[in-house]
């Protein structure tokens, strides 16, 4: 009876956990291409300046007088605002968004991104590769009884879920051009 008090929170961090991915994913194009040019950040003196009026506001002071007396509202200074500039903006397209066996396929640049989520009875996985080799870890959410433990580098990947006498293993590595990911039980 233990185990099922915590399914509606183990739903529940496997759904937000779901959803940062998901979000992460949708929006690493956007943020890659916001500056697509150059891929540096500009620098402050190219920046252009701002052309908001700059108003003064003073919270109304407290009324002491008779309620007779009535307030008049002063105008607000203003000046001319200045002409703008047409817009320099370019038209960007957002790199298509694929699955492909299973995995979130986006393309920037040439490099593909794949975006995994891997469930097993320890806990979840999810899984970065691109087309050039990395492999990353993004998120892992134990199981209930479970300990998280990621060893590996950033090309071999092996994330543990381990609890006594039983562990779920999710190996992970680029091979022949493709993502690749295995999971194994030990014990039970």
């Amino acid at each position: 009876m233990r185990s099922s008090r915590w399914m509606p929170v183990a739903g529940w961090c496997l759904a937000t956990a779901t959803s940062i991915v998901l979000s992460s994913v949708a929006l690493s194009p956007v943020l890659s291409t916001a500056r697509a040019e150059s891929g540096d950040l500009p620098d402050i003196d190219q920046l252009p300046a701002p052309t908001a009026v700059a108003e003064t506001a003073s919270a109304p002071a407290p009324e002491t007088a008779a309620p007779s007396r009535s307030r008049t509202a002063r105008p607000r200074p203003t000046s001319p605002s200045p002409k703008a500039e047409p817009s320099r903006v370019t038209p960007t397209t957002r790199p298509p968004t694929t699955v492909e066996d299973g995995w979130t396929v986006t393309t920037s640049d040439g490099v593909k991104t794949y975006v995994r989520s891997f469930v097993t009875g320890g806990g979840t996985a999810v899984i970065r590769m691109t087309s050039k080799g990395t492999v990353s870890l993004v998120t892992a959410t134990p199981a209930d009884g479970f300990q998280v433990v990621k060893q590996g580098s950033d090309v071999n990947l092996a994330v543990y879920f381990n609890a006594p006498n039983h562990s779920f293993i999710v190996h992970a590595q680029w091979h022949n051009d493709a993502p690749f990911v295995e999971i194994s039980e030990v014990g039970g």
